[in-house]
């Protein structure tokens, strides 16, 4: 449970940094996987894809 205490009664700031935490957490990221059903085949599919990109992403920054 991701606790966020109040200080000096700065309600916005607590807010902010309770979002900060939660989606430090991977919660949003989480519940996004599993709000449907993917079968093991497409998921690897996917994962093979996004290691792709992001491979292709990091070498081309290196020049």
């Amino acid at each position: 449970m991701t606790k966020v205490v109040v200080q000096n009664g700065n309600v916005d700031g607590a807010l902010k940094k309770f979002k900060a935490k939660v989606a430090r957490s991977g919660v949003p990221s989480e519940l996004k996987k599993r709000k449907h059903y993917e079968k093991p085949g497409v998921r690897r599919r996917n994962e093979k894809k996004e290691m792709i990109k992001n491979a292709r992403k990091h070498h081309n920054n290196n020049y």
